[in-house]
């Protein structure tokens, strides 16, 4: 059985069970009753913050082309849904805004990941955090990158929000690290997951959270092992085995 301080973050929504990014998706999560919603954050081409996991739009729209090269109009005349099903015909992708305004009202915390590691986008920090203070979300928002500098930069903005740095790969003096960048926490590939690196993690008491785990089996060894949180695209199941 879970633990209750074992969180459980809908990853890019409940995406196995609707286009992932979207707000159905995100809809779906919240009727499970998750206690977080994950979702990925790139620029467009007029600088605003957009909800899409890959730098090309191919994957999940019927469009093609690079995210930073539409605006936001643009990009929203493309349907976010036709891939998964007949549906979710329709479905436009959404802007961070639009989805913080979703959001607000709802008993939900958010993790923001920003898609910085293949394409640097430029004042793309300061301006999520501009919609985050709007509407007075930063005690609820966890950022996250795999880009050290991305981190390094929302701490030079702001010093309370949580950051926690993605990682694929093991890091030697990870403590060292995560401080030198100005994060609060790990996010670690459920591969990695190992004793050595837990009892490290909770010696010198790192935050961490594990993605993406979507096995019942693999799920037990997280919240054994006194994971802080779990990302899944098949939050409905965690929530089954939490209760």
């Amino acid at each position: 059985m879970f633990t209750i301080s074992t969180q459980i973050f809908a990853h890019r929504g409940a995406s196995r069970y609707a286009p992932e990014n979207t707000l159905p998706a995100f809809e779906m999560a919240h009727e499970i009753g998750v206690d977080g919603i994950e979702l990925d954050v790139q620029l467009t081409k007029d600088l605003i913050p957009v909800i899409t996991h890959d730098e090309n739009i191919r994957r999940t729209t019927n469009g093609t082309g690079f995210v930073q090269n539409y605006t936001l109009e643009e990009l929203q005349q493309f349907d976010a849904g036709f891939w998964f099903s007949k549906r979710f015909y329709n479905t436009p992708i959404m802007s961070l805004n639009e989805f913080l305004h979703w959001v607000k009202d709802k008993n939900l915390l958010i993790n923001l990941e920003l898609k910085t590691n293949v394409i640097e986008y430029p004042t793309i920090e300061k301006r999520v955090l501009e919609q985050l203070y709007d509407l007075d979300l930063i005690s609820r928002t966890v950022i996250s990158s795999f880009n050290p500098q991305t981190i390094q930069r929302v701490r030079e903005l702001d010093h309370d929000i949580e950051l926690a740095w993605l990682t694929k790969i093991q890091v030697r003096r990870i403590q060292d690290f995560i401080s030198e960048i100005g994060a609060n926490a790990v996010h670690i590939r459920s591969r990695l997951l190992s004793s050595k690196m837990v009892k490290f993690m909770i010696e010198e008491q790192i935050p961490y959270r594990v993605y993406t785990v979507n096995r019942v089996s693999l799920m037990r060894k997280c919240v054994t092992m006194g994971a802080d949180g779990i990302f899944t695209d098949i939050p409905d199941i965690m929530q089954i085995n939490k209760s």
